[in-house]
């Protein structure tokens, strides 16, 4: 007989703490395996996840957890915080088991077994990153939330409780697909689990078309609410002295990206791409003109080899600053920040395990919180990968843009911001190589330039890859809207109706778009850059005919099938690292198997092919050895 033990702080009056443990008795063949995954969530309900008066998600709700009236106004503030702690605790795991398992990563003497284990698929419900509880647990709060909460509560003429009723449904649905895409068909109930009679009689099973199908239609009523919004939240101070603030808007999950992912998963695409669309609009986001300068990080041997023309800054939004601003930066559409330390709340181990010590008490210049023991590296295809891109500069001696770009082979420079030696010059050495996003202690879910991206992943399945390659190239800017070089003229109907970025009413609004590739690369905008369509996407083909060993053609599925290739190039270069990759990949070769292009099991063998190098155990090319072991 073995005994489950789980321990929760149930939230009383007057702000204190009652223990409570409960014991499961779990004799042997007692319980089915739904029960190891429910079991644990029976009473894990929003609020009583906070273990602590001194967690950064606290509230001060004097509210008893088990009212299931939930008619207080000020109820939907503390479980939605309930909610988002949960989610806390489940974001280590979504990073690893989505970058473990993909192309941009490597292990070392250092990696621990449980990472080795994800790397090379040979991962067992042992594993400690194979988990579906930590999502059940998300989908348990969300689900007493929804079928508790009064939503008929208001302060005049605004309904208070709405908004984070909408966030229970989006949270919920992202909890899902995260289990879906890790396990491929989970128990799914949408009703609370309270008693272990109830969690015993789910028996339902869905996969991740089904989980779309069951949501999403609900979910389509609450498109358009916006996030809700608290004041921002001190979250302390680190034990090397930093403080750390909590923007509240951007810890919540935008029920159109979620619908829009839900969609692109299951190959709805114009669905996805209005979904995606109407979240720009809403939010009026252009793709920003991100930089980064060519000497940034550079020694001065480096710099001595850079041609002379090339200039030392180019102007815009400094793309480090999207990691390095303690998260307000405005790229950020969803993170979750993780605890400062154990006594604030919950902590992260991602820092530590990419080189990084976040919980040091030394200052964040001192070399000793560049840790020798990292235990991920940079795969050799990711350094391959933005080695091979060229950079697009004006020359010094241009007096316009209107001047053929120069091209200098430096790489894509995101890579230094995303896995490269210190950027302190005096530790600058291989020994000290660290990959920079968790050094602010935060785990990014949304960001607005991979919502751009998964948008040019939608228009270019529906049938524009021109429309799709504009947003890597040019971005909606508003020259685009009668630009005629590569943009054909059915895609300018599509951009001025069914996703009107160049309607009379939006043009404005992306006014200054730029194109994601120029983030990392310097000027893709133009006729008088070298990033044409035809050069690159004639580049592309030529390198999937070698690399696939297929024959390829000139059709427009062959260009919508290599500009879907630049897509997911591009994800490596803008997000790597941040808990996307292996979804990203499983995703792009379902779509590849759909299309029927080069064979129905083509993009099978694609993803076997990019993740050769990591001898996985289990045979890639079969769909079913995608999904880790349903453990508890």
């Amino acid at each position: 007989m073995k005994n489950i033990e789980l321990t929760t702080a149930i939230s009383g009056h007057n702000n204190d703490s009652t223990m409570a443990t409960i014991f499961i008795n779990r004799g042997k063949g007692s319980l089915r395996l739904v029960m190891k995954v429910l079991g644990m969530a029976l009473i894990i309900l929003q609020s009583a996840i906070f273990v602590s008066c001194e967690d950064m998600l606290q509230t001060e709700s004097d509210r008893q957890i088990f009212d299931p009236a939930l008619d207080q106004k000020t109820d939907s503030m503390f479980y939605t915080l309930g909610i988002l702690k949960a989610v806390q605790q489940a974001a280590d795991q979504y990073v690893l088991v989505n970058e473990m398992r993909g192309d941009l990563v490597a292990t070392n003497t250092y990696t621990e077994t449980d990472l080795q284990q994800l790397a090379n698929f040979s991962a067992t419900v042992s594993n400690k990153y194979d988990s579906a509880y930590v999502y059940y647990r998300i989908i348990n709060n969300c689900n007493y939330f929804i079928a508790h909460r009064n939503t008929e509560l208001y302060t005049g003429s605004r309904n208070v409780s709405m908004p984070e009723y909408v966030q229970a449904h989006s949270i919920r649905a992202w909890a899902y697909m995260q289990l879906a895409k890790t396990y491929g068909t989970v128990p799914f109930y949408t009703e609370p689990v309270t008693s272990i009679t109830q969690a015993n009689e789910v028996k339902e099973k869905k996969n991740l078309q089904q989980i779309c199908d069951a949501l999403a239609g609900e979910m389509e009523k609450y498109s358009g609410y916006g996030v809700p919004t608290y004041r921002n939240i001190n979250a302390g101070t680190t034990n090397a002295g930093n403080s750390k603030t909590v923007y509240s808007e951007k810890i919540m999950f935008p029920i159109d990206v979620v619908l829009g992912d839900m969609y692109l998963e299951t190959g709805q695409y114009q669905k996805a791409a209005r979904h995606y669309f109407d979240y720009l609009v809403a939010q009026q986001r252009p793709s920003v003109n991100y930089f980064i300068s060519p000497y940034e990080n550079l020694q001065n041997e480096e710099r001595n080899q850079m041609p002379n023309d090339m200039p030392d800054q180019i102007s815009g939004n400094s793309w480090f600053g999207i990691f390095y601003t303690n998260s307000a930066s405005d790229d950020i559409v969803t993170y979750v920040p993780m605890a400062v330390n154990r006594m604030k709340g919950t902590v992260t181990d991602l820092p530590r395990l990419f080189g990084f010590d976040y919980y040091s008490t030394e200052s964040t210049n001192n070399r000793q919180q560049y840790l020798l023991e990292r235990q991920i590296d940079a795969s050799p295809s990711y350094i391959k990968l933005a080695q091979s891109q060229a950079y697009y500069y004006i020359p010094t001696s241009s007096t316009t843009d209107n001047f053929v770009k120069e091209t200098y082979l430096v790489g894509d420079l995101r890579r230094r911001a995303s896995f490269e030696n210190t950027r302190d010059q005096t530790y600058k050495d291989s020994l000290f190589s660290v990959m920079l996003k968790y050094n602010m202690g935060n785990i990014f879910i949304y960001r607005y330039n991979t919502i751009y991206l998964r948008l040019a992943e939608a228009i270019n399945r529906m049938g524009y890859p021109d429309a799709a390659f504009c947003i890597l190239k040019d971005g909606f800017y508003r020259e685009m809207a009668n630009d005629t070089t590569y943009i054909k003229p059915e895609t300018h109907q599509l951009l001025r109706s069914t996703l009107p970025f160049f309607s009379t009413e939006n043009i404005e609004l992306f006014r200054e778009s730029y194109g994601i590739h120029s983030y990392g690369s310097g000027y893709t905008r133009g006729t008088f850059s070298p990033y044409q369509l035809d050069a690159i996407v004639g580049n592309k083909l030529r390198e999937i005919a070698f690399t696939e060993n297929i024959t390829v053609g000139a059709t427009k599925n062959d260009t919508i099938n290599a500009v879907e290739d630049l897509i997911c190039d591009e994800y490596a270069l803008e997000a790597a690292f941040e808990g996307n990759r292996f979804g990203d990949l499983c995703r792009l070769a379902r779509h590849k198997n759909e299309s029927g292009l080069y064979g129905s099991n083509f993009g099978s063998l694609w993803l076997k092919h990019k993740l050769e190098y990591k001898r996985p155990v289990v045979d890639l090319s079969d769909p079913n050895n995608w999904y880790l072991p349903f453990s508890k």
